[in-house]
């Protein structure tokens, strides 16, 4: 266990995912996170000292340059769904994925790996979107030959999208969205791991891949599919983008207002985003260039779903206990 691998963001939901499978195969991982006694779950991703979780702020040049004093290969998988404080897109998603990028090009690391998403684009009017584009332009300018990875939406067992919705199943007839009509194509966290790992190691060249599954369908759809694996019947109701933007531009208001105590459902950022499509551009590398069979969503979601059934666990034994003949 020679190699050294950094993973910026390590704990996080697909940052775990990668540290393990970097840990199987043989590196040694080095975890940066603010929080790093949160992270100490990932230390059994490999024998001991394997895998270390360790502070790091990545708006600060002396932190960042610390934590990856050694390695080999940098990894960035920082990100963030909503604007907040110090910690707002622009800091987080574009000067703190160029800063890497600069300090990695300064260190000789051999190569890095950036988590990105489908839908970066400097000209949006969404400051996510713009972010994400301006941080892949500052990893480029430092490391031309980076991996830049887009997923669509990222589905696994610690997804924030599927759980979420399920878990608003509970609290009534009804589960409203926004967007109801925008396309998804949603791609498995392990799926998007096993590409960031194949460029860590050098098993796959750099290059921008816009990563999603098997199958597009619109967010209506893919909350029916939901319905069907946690066995609950809503009714999907769609909210008009003018209310949305209204609820959105009311949570803004107040997060800002309180400091950042009070945060809605959804953001106007959020809602200028759910506005498009988010799945893979024609002509676009992806899986097939790696060589990855990306998994689709009905062969896992009810693997971690079944906590939001009726029944939770014993769903299948009561299901199954109706078909049993009485003698």
């Amino acid at each position: 266990m020679s190699n050294l691998v950094t993973i910026y963001g390590g704990s996080g939901f697909v940052g775990r995912y990668i540290a393990a499978r970097m840990a199987k195969a043989g590196w040694r991982v080095r975890v940066a996170v603010r929080h790093p006694n949160l992270a100490m779950f990932v230390r059994p991703y490999g024998v001991v000292g394997q895998v270390e979780p360790v502070f790091c702020n990545i708006r600060d040049d002396a932190s960042v340059r610390a934590v990856m004093h050694g390695a080999e290969v940098v990894i960035n998988c920082v990100g963030i769904l909503a604007d907040s404080g110090k910690q707002g897109f622009d800091a987080v998603q574009s000067e703190g994925a160029e800063r890497i990028a600069r300090i990695a090009a300064e260190q000789g690391v051999a190569r890095m790996v950036h988590v990105s998403a489908i839908g970066a684009d400097e000209h949006s009017d969404s400051g996510y979107a713009r972010s994400k584009a301006r941080g892949e332009n500052g990893v480029l300018r430092h490391m031309p030959g980076a991996m830049i990875l887009r997923p669509s939406i990222i589905f696994g067992p610690e997804d924030e999208f599927f759980n979420r919705f399920a878990s608003m199943t509970r609290f009534g007839p009804f589960l409203p969205v926004i967007g109801a009509d925008t396309k998804f194509q949603p791609v498995y966290v392990g799926d998007v791991a096993k590409a960031a790992v194949m460029g860590a190691t050098g098993d796959a060249p750099g290059g921008i891949y816009e990563l999603g599954g098997p199958d597009v369908a619109t967010f209506r759809a893919l909350m029916a599919e939901m319905l069907r694996a946690i066995q609950r019947r809503r009714l999907i109701v769609n909210v008009p983008f003018f209310a949305a933007r209204i609820m959105g531009g009311v949570f803004d208001l107040l997060g800002k207002v309180s400091g950042g105590l009070i945060s809605g459902p959804v953001t106007g950022d959020q809602v200028r985003n759910l506005r498009r499509d988010n799945v893979v551009s024609k002509g676009a590398k992806g899986f097939a260039d790696l060589g990855i069979q990306p998994t689709a969503t009905e062969a896992v979601l009810a693997e971690y779903l079944w906590r939001f059934r009726p029944s939770g666990q014993y769903a299948a034994i009561k299901n199954s206990a109706k078909h049993l003949r009485a003698r």
